[in-house]
């Protein structure tokens, strides 16, 4: 029993309890209702996860958490429920993220598949509080927080095997809106052979992540593959005679034989600090997750120079514009053209259903936006996919990677040096072989690996 003492009185209009009400019993004392909705999107045994298909392994210490009126609503069996099978489809279908939006009168949840986002299923608007104070309480999130956003991390097993998720929460007009980010280690591929690079470029790019010292730079948009590319380089790199630190935010894979290091700038560990101890680590290769600032690209520097070959990555749509990019930081030209190695460029482009795949002939106007004309392709096959029950009707399965390799060579240095423009750069790069963005996707479209659709899309901020 509660003392008297324990007991603290409040004072509220009824209208702000009636909406507590609604928003936080209303869909426990609807279990019946949310059981048929589950059981009509899909089979009882995944809504249920009764063959053991995921068992959440870190839920976080709910000590000092305010296990209020909405953890209740919250940890209802019908919402763990809806959550699983949510987490349990998206992670079946490889999605990279699994979105759940707040809207007036709906809530969407939409998974991103190979890029782009799929609705997976409306859920009733009364369901959104619970279903994001769920998520909250799993990710050791704040739940009675929703004026602010918050970043979380779950840790699960399905079907035997870890996978991470990253939480991260945004309040809106209408609620909370949430991203997770399903990191499946099973479905990257961290060896150099399978990520796309072509044959030649391959074989350069090997050389270079075998020297002693020296920076590489892998570059563009969020999303494009750029970390994968980097862990599948010191994943080939990492020997038992060398050392590998790596620095990130977050760290996305954990990787045996490297020891890594996460980012958390409210405790004071940025990336230029962390590069810093590290250095007093003996090192032998390092990875910097980003380069954002001319203090990190300096030490980068300073980390070349005395023995190091550094590894990092930029956001810009090509590979010259990263060389200007790292100029405009503020660094001297004479010291990035001394230790620049080379930067790579690179897209993630769907790739055709094998199972629904077929060729066609593509119009003068397809051509042309790739630059083509009929004159050059006679005789080439090229291919798309008709949609199937494989592919869900969209024609793309499963993606691959288009690299551009800007090689750092002597001539390259020189402009550096003076402080040439990236148009000037990349027409130097070209005549000496370089393959662009543009070019590497055409390759994969005769192969038959992607279509002409695809590699224009992933190209066009490239080619302005």
């Amino acid at each position: 029993m509660l003392g008297v003492d324990s007991v603290k009185a409040a004072l509220t209009s009824e209208a702000s309890i009636n909406r507590a009400l609604q928003q936080y019993y209303e869909i426990v004392e609807e279990d019946t209702e949310l059981d048929n909705f589950v059981h009509s999107y899909e089979d009882e045994e995944l809504a249920t996860g009764q063959i053991g298909d995921m068992e959440v392994i870190d839920i976080g210490d709910f000590e000092g958490v305010d296990m209020s009126d909405a953890t209740t609503a919250a940890d209802a069996a019908p919402v763990r429920k809806l959550l699983n099978l949510i987490l349990l489809t998206g992670v079946k279908a490889k999605a990279s993220d699994v979105h759940f939006e707040p809207f007036e009168d709906t809530f969407q949840v939409r998974n991103r598949i190979d890029g782009v986002l799929y609705e997976m299923l409306p859920v009733p608007k009364t369901l959104a509080p619970a279903l994001v104070a769920r998520i909250k309480v799993m990710s050791r999130l704040d739940i009675a927080e929703r004026r602010v956003p918050q970043d979380g991390k779950i840790s699960v097993t399905i079907g035997g095997r870890n996978v991470d998720l990253r939480v991260s929460t945004l309040p809106t007009m209408f609620g909370e809106s949430v991203v997770i980010r399903i990191l499946d280690r099973s479905v990257v591929s961290l060896d150099l052979d399978k990520i796309g690079m072509e044959e030649s470029s391959l074989e350069y790019f090997r050389e270079v992540i075998t020297k002693p010292n020296g920076i590489v730079v892998v570059t563009g948009p969020t999303g494009s593959g750029k970390t994968t590319t980097l862990y599948a380089a010191l994943n080939e790199a990492n020997d038992e005679a060398i050392k590998i630190i790596t620095t990130e935010d977050p760290v996305e894979y954990e990787i045996d034989g490297l020891i890594q290091v996460p980012i958390d700038d409210e405790i004071g560990k940025t990336f230029a600090n962390c590069l810093r101890s590290i250095l007093r680590q003996d090192p032998d290769k390092i990875l910097v997750g980003e380069v954002r600032d001319k203090e990190t690209a300096k030490i980068a520097i300073e980390a070349s120079l005395t023995g190091h070959i550094v590894f990092t990555t930029l956001h810009t749509n090509d590979a010259p514009t990263a060389v200007t990019r790292l100029l405009d930081m503020g660094l001297e030209p004479f010291l990035l053209s001394a230790t620049l190695e080379t930067v790579v460029a690179q897209r993630l482009v769907r790739t055709i259903c094998t199972n629904c795949k077929a060729p066609y002939h593509p119009s003068e106007e397809e051509l042309l936006l790739l630059g083509l004309k009929p004159s050059q392709v006679a005789g080439q096959s090229f291919y798309y996919g008709k949609g199937c029950e494989e592919c869900k009707n969209t024609g793309y399965k499963g993606r691959t990677a288009i690299f551009e390799i800007f090689d750092i060579n002597s001539r390259m240095r020189e402009l550096i040096l003076e402080k040439a423009s990236s148009s000037k750069m990349r027409a130097a790069a070209e005549r000496s072989g370089m393959v662009s963005l543009r070019q590497a996707g055409i390759q994969k479209v005769f192969a038959g690996v992607s279509t002409i659709e695809e590699i224009v899309r992933e190209t066009l901020s490239a080619e302005d």
